[in-house]
């Protein structure tokens, strides 16, 4: 009897980190522009439901003096998505999301299920959505539909134009 439970128990040990086990890694390209001032972009980086709404935020980069959270915040309405749907409801700042702002270059996001950020993602279609807006500059938004949890591995990408370069986004089972 002991052993049928302890059996049983491991089964649904592993059938559920089966479901959490997908891996999501996220690389962000943010392109050097030749203009006269230039100031690194603010980017919002969340997981979006089929119905717009924000299923998690993974990353939120912006002037990161903690000693100055209220004057470094105010320019946070510019990532405007963003902020109507979950920026202005958040307590900032946001502990293992927000970050300084980035140079000019490729950044990489790893995550996986077990990791706050998508631990309650159910399954579904989702999009991956990437926000970026800067000072004297523009502002652009990257969707990436993808499924969760990954039934296979999936390589995604999708190409701003402006203050955004290529967004790639793997997932592995």
């Amino acid at each position: 009897m002991r052993v049928l439970m302890f059996g049983a128990l491991v089964t649904v040990a592993f059938t559920g980190s089966l479901a959490s086990g997908t891996e999501l890694s996220l690389a962000i390209e943010l392109p050097q522009l030749d203009v006269a001032e230039y100031h690194r972009p603010y980017v919002a980086i969340w997981v979006e439901r089929e119905d717009q709404s924000v299923a998690s935020n993974l990353g939120v980069w912006y002037e990161g003096n903690p000693r100055k959270v209220n004057e470094n915040t105010k320019f946070l309405a510019e990532l405007r998505t963003w902020w109507r749907r979950s920026g202005r409801n958040q307590t900032l700042p946001i502990d293992g999301v927000t970050g300084a702002t980035r140079a000019a270059g490729l950044h990489q996001l790893k995550f996986n299920g077990n990791q706050p950020q998508l631990a309650t993602l159910a399954a579904g279609k989702y999009q991956m959505v990437v926000e970026a807006a800067r000072e004297n500059g523009g502002r652009e938004v990257v969707r990436i539909p993808f499924d969760w949890p990954a039934k296979g591995a999936q390589s995604l990408q999708a190409k701003g134009e402006h203050e955004l370069g290529t967004v790639a986004l793997n997932l592995t089972p």
